[in-house]
């Protein structure tokens, strides 16, 4: 699953209930060095949270987490919330780019219609293969309501192939939000 990395560094002011991390000895996580800096994965709270610094704080030093005003803020937030709340013993919530259920059966939907619609099946076929025969009426196919949602899918289907499926990785958001 993909996840955010979160930018962390060595606290200049001490906050009154500040957190202090120990990189180099924090049990179950990986550091390694780069050319651009630190990176670390941390198990915490039944989450691997990723983290990259600049420099290793020194040992027990206080920390904190820049957020900049970017594209991804809402993504970083969530992360940092979890984050937060691992370091509290607190239940995490869901991961940032968790697909609800619903969304997540959709999109599978989308692909499997659109994987029928390439192999040359008609709308029926491909409504049969997704949703069973014995859901597909005898008579009355054109007005049919699986067979709207089947057309729907395979239009979705073909658009995320479009899109390269960046709508999957970019759950909820919309081109405005005024629609």
């Amino acid at each position: 699953m993909l996840s955010t990395v979160l930018a962390v560094r060595a606290a200049s002011c001490m906050a009154p209930k500040s957190y202090h991390l120990d990189f180099a000895n924090l049990p179950g996580s990986e550091l390694r060095r780069a050319p651009d800096g630190w990176h670390a994965i941390v198990p915490l709270g039944g989450a691997k949270h990723r983290l990259w610094l600049s420099k290793l704080p020194a040992s027990g030093c206080a920390v904190t987490i820049d957020l900049p005003l970017e594209a991804n803020l809402e993504l970083r937030l969530q992360a940092t919330r979890r984050f937060w709340r691992a370091l509290e013993h607190r239940p995490l919530g869901t991961p940032p780019l968790a697909l609800p259920a619903l969304k997540r059966r959709r999109l599978i939907l989308a692909l499997r219609a659109l994987d029928g619609w390439q192999q040359g099946n008609s709308y029926r076929q491909i409504a049969q293969g997704l949703f069973g025969s014995h859901r597909i009426a005898d008579r009355g196919w054109k007005t049919d309501d699986l067979r709207s949602r089947t057309i729907r899918l395979v239009k979705l289907g073909r658009r995320l192939m479009r899109l390269r499926c960046r709508a999957l990785l970019h759950k909820g958001r919309r081109r405005n939000d005024s629609s």
